[in-house]
């Protein structure tokens, strides 16, 4: 092999360097650093990561947050080099970290500006923006004892995840827990293996729901994420839903099965464009409250795996919506009440009336299950009473004997039915949640 040899001119280079700009040194700029993660350590606290745009920040100096405008003095800065080194200062560009004993994890916010309360800089850096969630969910322990460490884990998650939001709810079936909101279906899946795995938590997710807007009577407008929150029906006018815009993806022989999906999902089309000769897109507008259950495995499973879907938020529109309740033994169970529409209000209060029928054991007494659209009951199953033979220990002898222990017994169920309580196992809680919809 001859190597080639290149005979370069030393003007040409002088005259390409002389054409680059010199970087700009923005040290003396007012501090402007985004922070872009955050973990929590037991004795240092929250320690924000950021990245430096302007400006130079060091120990000493007092950090001071743009979107709650708390302030806290920097103990310690420092860089990435396998580890949290510390260092004199980090200066324009670098990506580092900071400690100033953030003891209250929620002022930590990725995507946040951190300035200096010396030199402040008068505008953030773009991007930020509050991060609404769209399924709301409830978390409660499975161990009532477990509550303080359920809410320490979610604090510490929410230092990586800024969209997770959190509030305590009490509910009379699962005790103390609380009421998170999500992105998605698959986020709240995330969270709850996040909690169980790393935090050794053992938890009970109810129902997911959506966020809807009430307009009552008195013209006021009121989010209500739970249907423990819905107003009685004599003070609602309208209620909207979220609608999102959904595009789906398919092979052409399967847009038959996926339209009748969409439109038993109360689904409205839009358009039908073909990509390609055996591919085709279908724009849908459909209510959230629908596709967060089992939508989309039933679009995966209607069309093999193929099918692919893709929503986005669109508005919120009037729907004719109903809170079911389900009581029990005359009294309504929060944990399983649900909201839904008119029309498929009937047949899944019949379903899950049957459903709880073979979940709760049977008792001393006859236990009604009832699912009620406001005043109205739509079904009714009863869970038999057990029966016990108190006239077993009766040989022979008058019939009247055997008739006063059994109006004796029917005495005795019926005081017991008055001031009794049924417990619903949480086996039953669970499985009826998983109730499929259809």
């Amino acid at each position: 092999l001859i190597p080639s040899i290149v005979v370069y001119d030393s003007n040409i280079f002088t005259s390409i360097i002389e054409r680059i700009p010199p970087p700009q040194d923005r040290s003396k700029h007012p501090l402007r650093a985004m922070i872009f993660d955050s973990v929590h350590d037991k004795y240092k606290g929250a320690i924000p990561y950021v990245r430096i745009f302007d400006g130079v920040i060091k120990s000493g100096q007092t950090a001071k947050f743009f979107t709650h405008d708390k302030q806290y003095d920097i103990t310690e800065v420092g860089h990435f080099i396998l580890d949290q080194v510390p260092s004199k200062e980090l200066r324009s560009g670098d990506v580092g970290y900071l400690l100033a004993s953030i003891r209250d994890v929620s002022h930590i916010l990725p995507g946040d500006t951190i300035t200096s309360k010396d030199n402040p800089s008068k505008e953030p850096l773009e991007g930020f923006k509050d991060i609404k969630p769209m399924v709301f969910s409830g978390l409660y322990p499975t161990n009532s004892d477990d509550y303080d460490q359920l809410r320490i884990a979610l604090e510490k998650l929410k230092l990586n995840d800024a969209s997770l939001l959190f509030e305590p709810e009490t509910s009379e079936a699962l005790g103390f827990g609380f009421r998170c909101g999500f992105l998605g279906l698959l986020h709240m899946e995330i969270i709850q293996e996040r909690l169980e795995r790393e935090f050794d938590l053992s938890l009970v997710t109810t129902t997911p729901n959506v966020r809807y807007k009430v307009e009552l009577k008195n013209e006021t407008l009121v989010d209500v994420d739970t249907p423990a929150k819905m107003p009685l029906s004599g003070e609602i006018n309208k209620i909207y839903e979220p609608i999102v815009s959904a595009e789906i993806i398919t092979p052409k022989e399967y847009i038959g099965n996926i339209m009748t999906l969409c439109q038993k999902k109360r689904g409205k089309y839009k358009t039908t464009n073909y990509i390609s000769s055996d591919k085709a897109q279908l724009h849908y507008n459909l209510p959230l409250a629908e596709i967060i259950f089992d939508f989309y495995d039933k679009l995966k499973s209607t069309s093999r795996g193929y099918a692919s879907l893709d929503y986005n938020l669109k508005d919120y529109e009037i729907s004719d919506l109903k809170k079911l309740e389900i009581l029990i033994n005359n009294e309504p169970v929060d944990a399983l009440s649900i909201i839904t529409h008119s029309a498929d209000s009937y047949h899944r209060g019949v379903a899950l009336c049957s459903k709880l029928k073979e979940l709760i054991p049977r008792q001393m007494f006859d236990v009604p299950i009832q699912a009620a659209l406001g005043t109205k009951i739509i079904s009714r199953s009863t869970v038999k009473a057990l029966k016990k033979n108190v006239t077993a220990k009766c040989y022979g002898g008058d019939i009247t004997r055997k008739r006063k222990l059994w109006e004796k017994q029917k005495e005795g169920k019926k005081r017991m039915k008055s001031i009794g309580s049924v417990e619903i196992p949480q086996e039953a809680l669970l499985a009826v949640l998983q109730i499929d919809s259809e």
